[in-house]
């Protein structure tokens, strides 16, 4: 009885020290290299502590930003950035319509006022809602420059992207993919003829600009390029 018991404790003991460990793990946002390599967090997975604009139509759950279907708006970051790296998980609804806000003012429509929207979209939106313009789809600076296509996960998989901003150029990582590299000050043309006033911002905020859609982000870390070392 007293081996069995031994056993039992020691089985216990394994099973909290395991879950412990994958909590852990789970709340470690930040690996050691990109601690030492100047990443810092922007979202604590809990609250919206640090961001501005309508946080009221998005909602946190299980450690991810949702926007609530129905709602939108920008929200963005207190802080503002110029050159920087941003390193973030997204997943989609089918149909589902975000943007990453990029160099933005704080107020307006990024897509023209800020430097741009890097579309996040249900890749096969086209097929749900509607033939769209090449410069609209997911990645694409949104009326400007398009991206690939094809290196999105199935709806309701986790995807991980990266973006760097410096000066007037963007680069998206899309699951090991490049898929937009491209130089704004090259635009001449744009969706619509519709101007992009913005597109040549050198700082502002970075966000997430909803339109309706349930998609969700976690694990969203930026590194400051500007920022003295």
């Amino acid at each position: 009885m007293r081996r069995l018991t031994a056993w039992i404790g020691l089985g216990s003991l394994l099973s909290v020290t395991l879950i412990a460990s994958v909590c852990g793990l789970m709340a470690a946002e930040l690996s050691d290299e990109e601690k030492k390599d100047g990443f810092v967090s922007i979202f604590n997975g809990k609250d919206f502590a640090g961001w501005k604009g309508p946080v009221d139509n998005y909602e946190v759950s299980e450690g991810a930003i949702s926007c609530k279907a129905g709602k939108g708006g920008t929200i963005f970051t207190e802080a503002e950035y110029s050159d920087f790296v941003v390193r973030l998980e997204f997943k989609v609804p089918s149909g589902g319509n975000n943007g990453l806000a990029i160099r933005y003012p704080g107020q307006g429509d990024t897509a023209y006022v800020g430097m741009c929207e890097l579309q996040v979209l249900d890749d096969n939106y086209d097929k749900v809602k509607g033939k769209l313009d090449p410069r609209q789809f997911h990645g694409s600076a949104y009326g400007m420059v398009a991206a690939k296509r094809g290196f999105q996960k199935p709806n309701g998989d986790w995807n991980v992207q990266e973006v760097t901003v410096k000066g007037s150029t963007i680069k998206v990582v899309l699951n090991g993919t490049m898929i937009l590299d491209c130089d704004l000050k090259e635009v001449k043309e744009f969706m619509a003829n519709s101007p992009h006033p913005g597109k040549d911002r050198e700082k502002g905020h970075f966000g997430f600009a909803g339109h309706g859609d349930a998609v969700v982000f976690r694990n969203v870390r930026i590194k400051d390029l500007a920022a003295k070392k």
